[in-house]
């Protein structure tokens, strides 16, 4: 498929918030930074949730756990800040422990009704064998709680009886991050953006031993999406979850 450009995404969708889902810090920037920054270029009013506060991350050893969430956190607000994002949320679970529980689910529609968000982007749920890095065990569990949460959870007043003072709502579309190739069918036009993403990418010091070798692989992973070998996209799994192409639910 032809990649899109954001605006046009936001104009044909009426796209005017949205809610990124990731299990860590840095999760996000290399999955979307460059699209969530057309999107907030477009208008788009974009908050993140991360699941964790990637304590099990980091090359360096001479730190205490409680130390690198701080960084981390840190790290996190920096770089959504470079995209234009002011809103970052932590749910606190323990890096390398996720799994899609009710817990989880029940915190993530919390979430969703508060921010109420058009769309959704989060991490896929299937593993991407071709690039297992993509698919850590808690980028699956994310995927799953998130796509649980979506749907039904989210939009049925009676799910978790502890939320039924926020109100239910539908979500547009669910927007996955780190899909198998043969999932693929939305591809953002992120050219003028991926400095940016780049930008956003190196707040995340304490991740990065060689900044330059991550910068060069990024741009040619973005680059390498875009049939034209000038421009860069993102790519992503998209899900119509309530549009004018579903029913009732189906």
């Amino acid at each position: 498929m032809q990649p899109v450009f954001a605006q046009d995404l936001v104009t044909r969708s009426n796209i005017s918030r949205a809610l990124v889902i990731a299990a860590h810090p840095d999760d996000i920037d290399f999955g979307a930074a460059a699209t969530v920054s057309a999107l907030t270029a477009a208008g788009v009013d974009v908050s993140y949730c991360l699941v964790t506060s990637g304590d099990a991350g980091g090359f360096e050893l001479d730190h205490s756990r409680e130390a690198m969430v701080a960084r981390r956190e840190q790290e996190q607000r920096d770089a959504a800040g470079v995209v234009g994002v002011s809103e970052v949320r932590y749910l606190k679970y323990l890096d390398g422990y996720v799994e899609p529980s009710h817990d989880l689910i029940s915190e993530l529609v919390a979430v969703m009704r508060q921010v109420q968000p058009d769309v959704v982007i989060t991490q896929h749920p299937q593993r991407n064998w071709d690039r297992l890095q993509a698919s850590h065990p808690d980028h699956i569990a994310v995927g799953e709680a998130t796509v649980r949460a979506v749907y039904p959870a989210v939009e049925n007043p009676f799910a978790y009886p502890s939320l039924e003072h926020l109100p239910a709502f539908r979500i547009g579309q669910l927007w996955m991050m780190g899909a198998p190739a043969d999932l693929v069918n939305l591809r953002v036009d992120v050219t003028e953006h991926v400095e940016r993403k780049l930008d956003a990418l190196h707040k995340h010091n304490s991740q990065h031993p060689d900044p330059q070798a991550m910068d060069d692989r990024v741009r040619s992973a973005v680059e390498a999406n875009h049939p034209d070998a000038e421009r860069a996209a993102e790519v992503f799994h998209l899900v119509a979850v309530n549009d004018e192409t579903t029913f009732a639910g189906f």
